[in-house]
């Protein structure tokens, strides 16, 4: 990634995170980013391209630090927890996502992770089936699935809905589904 892309993905982030994808202005980016409009332009297209571009980004931020914490720990499902803890922590700090779940400003962001969120939760359970397939690998691959799509709709709904021990809640979800 360019740092121009950086930038500009930074600046729309930020934007996002105040205004919702409604009150995003492509001249606006320009500015935060400090180029003209039209340089926003002609590296995403539309306002659309950018917005998509962003809620990509910030999904590979979490993978990323969700792998980290699965590869880290030495027991499956303490990685487990430990990545639960990761999202909720970032989705908590991050002002995209806070913004997002939360509803305060960026709630018609909530699409990307509901009803047009297929992309992002197929990339999260991707990285969960492989966790599961390394350390249970008797699993069938199409309960591997089922167990990767199922934690990870837990931990939206959890993200969407805060309520007890998360991290506890979703892995003794997961035990069972793998048991």
């Amino acid at each position: 990634m360019t740092d121009l892309t950086r930038a500009l993905l930074d600046a729309a982030a930020d934007l996002l995170a105040a205004h919702g994808s409604r009150g995003l202005r492509m001249v606006d980016v320009a500015t935060r980013a400090g180029v003209s409009r039209q340089t926003v332009y002609n590296e995403f297209g539309n306002k659309e391209t950018l917005v998509r571009a962003v809620a990509l980004d910030k999904t590979g931020q979490f993978l990323a630090g969700v792998h980290d914490r699965l590869t880290a720990a030495a027991d499956p499902l303490e990685g487990l927890r430990a990545a639960v803890e990761f999202v909720l922590d970032q989705a908590a700090r991050d002002p995209l996502p806070h913004s997002v779940f939360s509803g305060a400003n960026a709630e018609d962001m909530l699409p990307f992770i509901t009803t047009r969120g297929h992309e992002i939760l197929s990339a999260a359970a991707e990285v969960f089936a492989a966790h599961v397939a390394a350390h249970w690998p008797h699993v069938p691959e199409d309960h591997r699935a089922l167990v990767a799509q199922t934690t990870v709709r837990l931990v939206v709904s959890h993200l969407l809905t805060p309520s007890g021990d998360a991290p506890a809640m979703v892995v003794a979800v997961t035990r069972a589904l793998l048991a």
